[in-house]
């Protein structure tokens, strides 16, 4: 759905007494926060304030507001969910929960607080939620299905836990326990929640740092370095457009059944991470070539894959009229007009050059 058609369909949402809507969006600088409330501030009745901590904003703030352009009905704290809510919060019409460790990289320096860190803010959220009679959307993970069956994911599936303990799977479990703690305040108390699962978001202004493939692959390409497929790159996933799951979560905000989980991915965009290389090599006409290591040489024995992972998005596509539009080549060929334009610091950050880094001197270590 378009961005201008968005304010048509808010009807879930309180307004305040002037007819204006108040929203607060947790996490709102980071990747798919900027497109969050780019969309959201399209309507002229929404203001909204931002809580983000900026411990993962894949640009400098000043890139990003410059970006969204600037607007008086968009302010914002710099601090964690805690800090914000032990004050004095402000009166919020809906809060969009996107904060969060994100990324299978990112997720490893808080491996045994994950739990805490997701559910701890979760309660918080649903605590003024409920006591404000605002509405909650809760910003979940596909990781809850562990799989699927054979990689497809409908929500009406068993959300299966793997047998190792990983740090991987502490980020799924704590996600899965706060939809769950969630879902059950719907059904006991009425709280008035919706979660999304969204599945491998990718786009312009996503950061290489947090372990995400596309971000890390373009900046191989654009700088000529062999393009590092991790294991066989037979891995299959569904990579959708962040416009288009921007769109899919302010929807499950104006449209979403409370108490009701949707997968929010496209369908249409299977290919294996071998495929996406190729797409990426085909768009930036680079001449790098792809090999293939193993990704403990660059993150440590703590870092995990994922299992196959695709979305059934029946529930989102007739529930909430979502129709992802983009695919693969245009995610691929925005993602790389954006790397190609921006600030040199910038670029440093969302190529993840740390990790660039280790996959070079990886590369150097493997006997030739």
């Amino acid at each position: 759905m378009a961005t201008s058609n968005m304010a048509s369909v808010a009807d879930s949402v309180r307004e305040s007494p002037d007819g204006s809507k108040r929203i607060l969006v947790t996490g709102g600088f980071g990747f798919l926060g900027g497109h969050v409330i780019s969309r959201l501030l399209a309507d002229p009745e929404v203001s909204v304030h931002v809580v983000d901590n900026l411990t993962t904003n894949p640009v400098t703030l000043d890139t990003l507001l410059s970006e969204i352009g600037g607007s008086e009905r968009l302010t914002f704290d710099v601090c964690s969910i805690a800090d914000y809510f032990a004050g004095t919060p402000a009166e919020f019409d809906a809060i969009v929960h996107l904060a969060s460790p994100v990324g299978p990289a990112g997720v490893l320096r808080h491996g045994g607080r994950i739990v805490s860190m997701v559910v701890g803010d979760a309660y918080i959220l649903a605590d003024y939620t409920e006591d404000r009679g605002a509405r909650l959307v809760d910003l979940s993970t596909s990781e809850v299905y562990g799989g699927g069956r054979d990689g497809l994911c409908d929500e009406g599936d068993a959300k299966i836990v793997p047998a190792e303990t990983t740090f991987r799977l502490e980020y799924a479990v704590a996600k899965l326990a706060a939809e769950t703690a969630l879902i059950n305040l719907h059904a006991r108390d009425g709280l008035d929640v919706v979660i999304v699962r969204p599945f491998n978001v990718a786009g312009p202004r996503q950061s290489g740092e947090g372990g995400f493939v596309l971000p890390r692959f373009l900046a191989q390409a654009v700088l000529g370095l062999p393009l590092s497929i991790f294991g066989t790159g037979e891995a299959r996933r569904a990579f959708t457009h962040v416009y288009d799951i921007a769109d899919g979560i302010l929807l499950a905000l104006y449209r979403g059944k409370p108490g009701v989980a949707y997968n929010i991915g496209n369908h249409r965009n299977i290919v294996t991470v071998d495929e996406l290389a190729d797409t990426v090599l085909e768009v930036t006409c680079s001449i790098s070539e792809k090999e293939y290591i193993d990704p403990v040489q660059v993150y440590g024995s703590h870092f995990t894959e994922a299992n196959d992972k695709f979305p059934a998005a029946g529930r989102a596509i007739h529930e909430l009229e979502w129709n992802p539009m983009r695919d693969v080549t245009e995610i691929v060929a925005d993602a790389h007009e954006y790397l190609t334009k921006v600030p040199s610091a910038d670029f440093a950050r969302l190529a993840g050059a740390k990790v660039i880094e280790q996959l070079v001197q990886a590369r150097q270590a493997i006997p030739r």
